[in-house]
């Protein structure tokens, strides 16, 4: 048995402290706040609750695969058992707008992007066995061969997002943008991520969205729960100091390790190692995320998840890479009716504005987050803006974000090239000048929200295990 200290209490942090237990190794996981989480936290609003950070599970197989593996061979079952975890397929992928148009995924009938959506749904809407693999397998296995077999013959010779689309003559340009758009996902522009992105939103509308029943922290209790079972102590508002070679420091003890997992953002992860070092290249898009308990209903036409595209995605990109506000941004919003996923009472609603990576703190008075949620609220059907309906509120910013360690609260790091971005890539989960530090989270494997954090954590925790047994 190893003694093994995780660092962070996000989700892959929780994930791997998890695995790791129930293989039978004695693990620590600390957290420096005082609730579990990371980026995903739980608040009340005029009595309301409300999650915070991803709102949508997809790639399902995912979970499914996280709970097999802590699943003892002659006892399956018990990992479902124990996270107690219901997953609610929403009816549709979201409502999208741009540039006066409305289209639902998958596309409706009579509407005259149909036959074009039906056309590239054929082609990728069953490929997302094979996401799943490469987000859940070890790159090195050659088992996961065929899986990226299947997805490079979907693509050919074009290897970005933006080449592959745009290499899709038939496509009407409104759609290609719509699909386009879900690169930001990954807090990057479509030139910058594999063409594989561009089987997301197929790939979302073939198996499914899903909301945690109960909001989406009810992922961050189910991780726990498997934690606690698995023997972890979790020890919550107690930060890390420094992690070095065979230990972790706390302003309360030190703590003896075989192995450090670092569940934290990479920078701040380098600062803890006594060896940071300021960013030098692009960063990330951030985020202005505004969450508000309704005074009142809005109207039934607006659906639980929408989607408003600015009326130019190419000036966005540009606008993000520079570090600058845009003229216009992609916004997601959230509406749940009382009852509906949350146990509340009355409405809620989330407006996530798509912001550059400034460090900057914004208010609902802000000019830029006034506009949008104005040209947001008209695009969704609303007869005035959002702000109308608020009761209590709360506001997250980029420097909100950059507390977490991230630079100017970038949501996914660094952006790296394209080839790197995603489940194609190989991140460096370990390294040989420290052979006893692994890393999980969205340092190193950004983008794709929930399945991608859950699925690098089981490729890097089932290296460690390999690891700790010699």
């Amino acid at each position: 048995m190893s003694r093994v200290v995780v660092v962070g209490g996000g989700l892959g942090g929780l994930a791997a402290a998890a695995l790791l237990g129930r293989a039978g190794h004695a693990v620590t996981l600390l957290e420096a706040t005082d609730r579990l989480g990371g980026k995903s936290r739980r608040v009340e609003l005029d009595g309301r609750r409300v999650d915070t950070g991803p709102s949508l599970v997809t790639f399902p197989g995912v979970w499914e695969e996280l709970l097999r593996r802590w699943d003892a061979p002659d006892g399956p079952g018990e990992a479902a058992e124990v996270a107690s975890l219901k997953l609610r397929r929403m009816p549709e992928v979201g409502r999208y707008h741009f540039r006066g148009e409305s289209v639902s995924l998958p596309v409706e009938e009579g509407h005259p992007w149909r036959a074009a959506w039906e056309r590239f749904a054929r082609t990728h809407g069953g490929l997302g066995p094979q996401v799943t693999k490469l987000l859940t397998a070890d790159p090195t296995d050659r088992r996961t061969l065929p899986a990226l077999g299947g997805l490079l013959r979907a693509y050919g010779a074009r290897l970005t997002t933006r080449s592959y689309l745009d290499g899709l003559r038939w496509m009407p340009d409104g759609l290609r943008e719509v699909i386009a758009i879900h690169t930001l996902n990954a807090g990057v522009s479509p030139e910058r991520t594999p063409a594989l992105y561009a089987s997301m939103p197929a790939v979302m509308a073939h198996d499914g969205v899903f909301a945690p029943e109960g909001g989406v922290y009810e992922i961050v209790l189910a991780l726990e729960r498997l934690a606690r079972r698995a023997g972890v102590e979790v020890r919550t508002g107690e930060p890390a100091l420094s992690i070095s070679a065979g230990k972790v420091l706390t302003a309360e003890e030190t703590y003896p390790a075989d192995a450090v997992v670092g569940a934290l953002d990479a920078g701040r992860l380098e600062g803890l190692l006594g060896s940071g070092k300021a960013s030098r290249r692009r960063l990330s898009c951030s985020g202005v995320a505004v969450y508000a308990a309704l005074k009142e209903e809005l109207p039934g036409s607006v659906p639980p998840h929408s989607v408003v595209l600015p009326s130019d995605p190419a000036a966005l990109h540009a606008s993000l890479e520079a570090g600058g506000e845009p003229g216009e941004t992609m916004a997601f919003v959230n509406h749940y009716g009382a009852g509906e996923v949350y146990p509340n009472g009355g409405d809620t609603l989330a407006l996530l504005l798509t912001a550059p990576a400034n460090g900057r703190e914004y208010g609902l008075e802000d000019p830029f987050v006034e506009k949008e949620i104005g040209r947001i609220s008209e695009a969704v059907g609303l007869p005035g803006p959002a702000t109308e309906y608020f009761g209590e509120h709360l506001v997250l910013h980029p420097r909100y974000f950059g507390g977490w360690g991230s630079v100017g609260g970038a949501l996914y790091g660094e952006a790296r090239p394209f080839w790197m971005s995603g489940p194609l890539h190989r991140p460096r989960y370990n390294e040989r000048r420290r052979p006893w530090l692994w890393r999980v989270g969205a340092s190193v494997h950004p983008g794709g929200g929930i399945p991608a954090v859950l699925g690098g954590a089981m490729i890097s925790t089932g290296r460690l295990l390999r690891f700790l047994a010699k």
